[in-house]
């Protein structure tokens, strides 16, 4: 009776203060059990348990119908199965790197792929440019260059300038074009486009060679330096993570990819004294310039014969990015199969 006779003398006010300071009590034995817990060492049962439930890496299944350009790839031979598996390993894991190229793919490989078609160039070609460069302009030690890394003197061979202010190794247009005229001069000689792949890495004479003293016709039975031996399976790695992307863990959604850019062309059959100031005069900076002509390479064009040269620029209904994401949509089909939906 007493105690029911104080809990009617309590007030409202006194309850909610009782209930806080309640409240208050059991926060801090939580905060104080999370932080005994925190400085206690895992025992090395639970930590094995914990990480076996929770740290998954899964061995990547390689397909079993595998071709390059139509030529099937020998997979029962054991030795060739561990060297595709490695590529398909590294280019899987790699993710950072390989979700550039699967980007960039987007933006690149209709338009190589068009050139190496008007050439009856088989397709798979295209995933050489995706190897040679990752579709960036960067220089080799050996001085190789552009997309698809020509040297100097093979650039000049297929009809490439190379000077002080321009070189059409960066040129993708021109240097795929010169890129299709080897191929084919290979192939001749070759008659086998898997060999033709594994010349345009190693060189046409430096694999006749190979071929003549080890005996061997095809490049699976070739006995090779290590860029070159990897070369052929790296590309098949990186063709099939391309063509299907959520087989290998890459979940990309169209808006994720580089749009290819619509362009437009001045043409010039002059000099061109100060490129920034040109640049100016077609509405756009010296940096999109550049970026849409790489393959000129001072700050200045001195024509002196006169030549004709296309110059890009952006075209004018591109004006950012949301607006070239629209267009690209209506203009071009991706050549990666991608949903807009995890």
């Amino acid at each position: 009776m007493k105690f029911k006779s104080l809990v009617n003398k309590l007030s409202s006010r006194s309850w909610k203060a009782l209930i806080s300071m309640l409240f208050l009590l059991v926060v801090i034995g939580i905060i104080r059990l999370f932080t005994f817990s925190a400085k206690q060492e895992i025992n090395d049962e639970l930590y094995k348990k914990y990480f076996s439930e929770n740290y998954k890496i899964f061995a990547v299944n390689i397909p079993a119908d595998l071709n390059f350009a139509g030529e099937q790839v020998p997979l029962q031979d054991f030795e060739v199965r561990e060297r595709i598996d490695r590529e398909f390993l590294v280019n899987t894991y790699w993710q950072s790197q390989t979700l550039l190229l699967i980007k960039r793919a987007n933006r690149w490989l209709p338009l190589i792929s068009s050139i190496l078609k008007q050439h009856s160039i088989p397709e798979d070609f295209k995933y050489l440019a995706i190897v040679e460069s990752g579709f960036t302009h960067g220089v080799s030690s050996k001085g190789a260059a552009g997309f698809w890394q020509f040297i100097p003197s093979t650039a000049q061979a297929y009809g490439l300038t190379i000077n002080d202010e321009i070189d059409e190794r960066y040129h993708v247009e021109k240097s795929t074009e010169a890129a299709c005229k080897l191929f084919k001069d290979c192939y001749k000689s070759l008659g086998n486009w898997t060999l033709v792949a594994a010349s345009f890495n190693i060189g046409l004479n430096g694999l006749q060679r190979q071929m003549t003293k080890q005996k061997a016709t095809s490049y699976y039975d070739l006995l090779l330096n290590e860029e070159t031996a990897r070369y052929i399976f790296r590309v098949l790695a990186i063709k099939e993570i391309i063509k299907t992307p959520r087989q290998y863990g890459f979940v990309i959604r169209k808006k994720d990819l580089y749009p290819p850019i619509l362009s437009q062309t001045i043409q010039v059959d002059s000099s061109i004294t100060d490129m920034a100031l040109f640049a100016e005069k077609a509405g756009i900076n010296y940096k999109l310039l550049k970026y849409f002509n790489p393959w000129l390479r001072s700050d200045v064009l001195t024509n002196k014969e006169s030549k004709s040269y296309r110059i890009k620029i952006p075209h004018s209904s591109v004006k950012n990015y949301d607006e070239l994401m629209r267009l690209a949509e209506s203009e071009f089909t991706s050549p990666i199969l991608v949903s807009d939906s995890l």
